[in-house]
């Protein structure tokens, strides 16, 4: 059985196109007002872009971190509408996420599209969560594994030094904002998976998270499974007491 005690866990907020200056404030402010979680446990947001500053801004000094929900895969040029990682530096951003399902099927990024987000996000100082996981079809087919693996293989391709810097996130696509949860033990067994595929490409201390309706009663359920190293949480995030509830356990 893999022992969390080395691995820190992360909840991390993704708050997804859900946003607006004063929406931020009210929450931002709730978060802040609450007693700060344990030391062992690391609280991130990642937002929309245009809201960087006034995160950061709110954020700076505190023990919860911020990022983004996307980066580039290009350092700098004529890409408009995209934001690079540096870019992202300069707003003190410590993660960002790469290939969230919802960027996987909405805009077609391929599996080796997300790696180089996740190269370009290292070379910047930022830590990607690298976001995985399965179609309902692809669930109900018994699929699960192979696709996983298709998308984790152009980050495993990667150096080892490379691969050790990211956190992945396992997100089943049948379980984001549908109310359904695969059960701590489906959940463990594709977390189990993967870290079998990253300790084949020496790193298997990388932090896993589960993502797909996490919410404050579910989540000491998953977090006592041993593979599973933290959440990446979608609506309970806009809500600041769930939120921390989550982050608590």
């Amino acid at each position: 059985m893999t022992n969390h005690v080395a691995r820190k866990r992360l909840v991390m907020g993704n708050w997804k196109m859900n946003a607006s200056l004063e929406a931020n404030a009210s929450l931002l402010n709730a978060l802040l007002s609450s007693p700060p979680c344990a030391e062992s446990v690391e609280v991130a947001v990642c937002v929309p872009f245009p809201y960087l500053a006034q995160v950061q801004a709110a954020l700076f000094g505190s023990a919860i971190q911020w990022g983004a929900q996307d980066v580039s895969s290009e350092s700098q040029g004529a890409y408009t509408g995209e934001t690079s990682a540096q870019m992202l530096r300069d707003f003190a951003c410590e993660w960002v996420l790469v290939g969230h399902s919802e960027r996987r099927l909405r805009h077609a990024e391929s599996h080796e599209a997300v790696a180089l987000k996740a190269v370009q996000a290292l070379n910047a100082g930022l830590t990607p969560v690298f976001c995985v996981g399965e179609t309902d079809e692809q669930h109900e087919a018994g699929e699960t594994e192979a696709v996983v693996l298709a998308q984790l293989q152009p980050l495993l391709d990667l150096a080892a030094a490379s691969v050790s810097g990211v956190v992945v996130a396992y997100e089943p696509v049948w379980a984001i904002g549908t109310g359904k949860s695969a059960t701590p033990e489906q959940a463990q067994h594709v977390h189990a998976y993967i870290r079998s595929l990253l300790k084949q490409g020496g790193a298997g201390q990388v932090r896993i998270l589960y993502g797909g309706s996490v919410n404050g009663t579910n989540a000491s359920q998953l977090f006592a499974m041993p593979d599973i190293d933290g959440a990446l949480v979608g609506g309970a995030a806009l809500n600041a007491e769930e939120f921390l509830r989550i982050a608590a356990v």
